[in-house]
């Protein structure tokens, strides 16, 4: 079974095209998501969680996301002891689930795969662009956010030139016609490998 990942900045429109592919049938592990499901339910991690970032970081066993988010994004050094406490929990939980899979391949999503250097370990990556300004609307329609906060948090975020050098296949995602026929494609590839 092939791992592919799947890859691009806040609002590019990753989670878009994994349910393009899981449409076609293919076992998407939404990286992100389980991240926040297991900063819930590891013991361990919540554990290191509060640790690092005090007791704040969770209420009535809820995981406070904003608090975290306000911390971690305003000091860059916070942010990589974070991620170096839920990446690894991550990666491990996903070995487990692509272990139970059935199909020739997989795909791993995830926003930062080739900033951490994870990207090394797939078969091969896709990463989803859009322009800025796109990006920018779409966070702004999703979330409570405010224009600089999401600019901080993009500056976390390599530009989708420099992330394009490591990617076997780039969707642009800006129609969504375009976008599937793309996804299409790319499944059709990938099931050939």
């Amino acid at each position: 079974m092939k791992i592919v990942g799947l890859t691009g900045g806040i609002g590019s429109g990753k989670t878009t095209v994994s349910r393009m592919f899981e449409a076609l049938g293919v076992p998407v592990y939404n990286s992100d998501k389980r991240a926040k499901e297991l900063m819930v339910t590891s013991k361990k991690l919540r554990v290191q969680i509060i640790d690092l970032l005090g007791e704040e970081a969770y209420k009535n066993g809820q995981l406070q996301r904003n608090f975290i988010a306000e911390r971690v994004f305003a000091l860059p050094e916070l942010l990589q002891k974070l991620n170096a406490l839920v990446h690894p929990a991550v990666k491990e939980d996903f070995k487990q689930w692509a272990s139970q899979q059935d199909f020739p391949y997989v795909i791993q999503e995830a926003a930062i795969l080739i900033e951490n250097g994870s990207h090394e370990a797939f078969d091969k990556m896709i990463l989803v662009t859009a322009p800025l300004e796109e990006r920018i609307a779409r966070i702004l329609k999703r979330d409570s956010s405010s224009r600089e906060a999401i600019l901080e948090r993009m500056q976390h975020q390599w530009e989708d030139s420099k992330k394009a050098q490591f990617a076997d296949f780039v969707i642009e995602n800006l129609e969504l016609t375009k976008t599937q026929e793309k996804v299409a494609a790319i499944h059709a590839e990938l099931l050939e490998l």
